[in-house]
């Protein structure tokens, strides 16, 4: 029972971080309705940029924070309108953008490897301690206690704007039906902004919490928009508290796999869940139809 109850609460510290990736390309995603899988370098790029600006420039941390989730939010707008918002104009389908949007994730990896070199980086800002020890024989360290806090407030947050604000509900008309949308004065184009702005500071977020908890890579961000993906798939992609819900059941599935499978297969864990929702409930757990709207 105590191994069961660690592998639940590393399974919520996991899809904690999978939920934040999976919001931001879900919000992305359900405005836009293509496919960002360049969301994943804006995870890799705020991880680099804590390691640059705090270990190498040695700015305080929390302005670090602070720069690193304002330069992703700008970075995810960038991406939008240098590249997407052209192609688009241009009447490039779907699938031109997936392909630009990979183009663009394997350019930047190359990026940060030519800037920062192949090997792993470490920030070690919170040092990793023994734990503490819970009822139940749980054992948790205190960068995943924050790492849990941070990421529940940041949900609550971001359902509280998509719900109670008029951006957020312009942003859910948007997602419903673009074209009624902007019959009825709503600018789509503004919405992208903002989709790409938030979509990305969460992924900012992210990065920050990935660097902090584990060692820095160029090409991690590959890995992390295939959960994040997948996290979205499993509790509906287009709907941005499904992707949420998606990512948390992902993670409680790799971690709890791995208590009957050797630790190697949590990926063959996540790729079979995929495949299933993918065949036999392609909406997800929360997701919607299309044309109907979520209250």
């Amino acid at each position: 029972m105590s191994l069961l109850a660690q592998s639940i609460i590393n399974g919520l510290i996991t899809g904690s971080i999978y939920a934040l990736v999976a919001a931001g390309y879900s919000l992305i995603y359900s405005t836009n309705n293509f496919m960002h899988f360049a969301h994943g370098i804006s995870v890799v790029a705020a991880g680099y940029m804590v390691y640059w600006l705090f270990t190498l420039a040695g700015t305080p941390f929390y302005a670090t924070c602070l720069v690193t989730i304002l330069l992703s939010a700008l970075f995810g707008l960038a991406m939008y309108r240098l590249i997407y918002l052209p192609l688009q104009r241009r009447g490039s389908s779907n699938v031109i953008l997936l392909i630009a949007s990979i183009g663009i994730l394997i350019f930047f990896q190359n990026i940060i490897q030519i800037a920062f070199g192949s090997g792993v980086k470490l920030i070690g800002y919170i040092e990793v301690s023994r734990g503490i020890t819970f009822p139940g024989g749980i054992t948790m360290t205190m960068l995943q206690i924050v790492i849990l806090i941070i990421s529940f407030i940041i949900f609550i947050m971001l359902y509280q704007f998509m719900q109670k604000t008029k951006l957020g509900r312009n942003m859910r008309a948007v997602s419903n039906n673009k074209e009624l949308a902007s019959i009825v004065g709503i600018d789509h184009i503004r919405i992208s902004d903002f989709s790409f702005l938030i979509g990305s500071a969460l992924a900012g977020v992210a990065g920050i919490l990935v660097a902090l908890e584990q060692n820095l890579s160029p090409f991690m961000g590959t890995n992390l928009m295939i959960k994040g993906f997948t996290g979205a798939v499993i509790g509906g992609i287009n709907y941005v508290p499904g992707s949420i819900v998606g990512s948390f059941v992902l993670g409680m599935a790799e971690n709890l796999g791995i208590l009957v499978l050797p630790s190697g297969y949590k990926d063959a864990i996540a790729f079979s869940l995929l495949f299933l929702f993918l065949l036999f409930k392609p909406n997800g757990i929360l997701g919607r139809k299309e044309g109907r709207f979520d209250k």
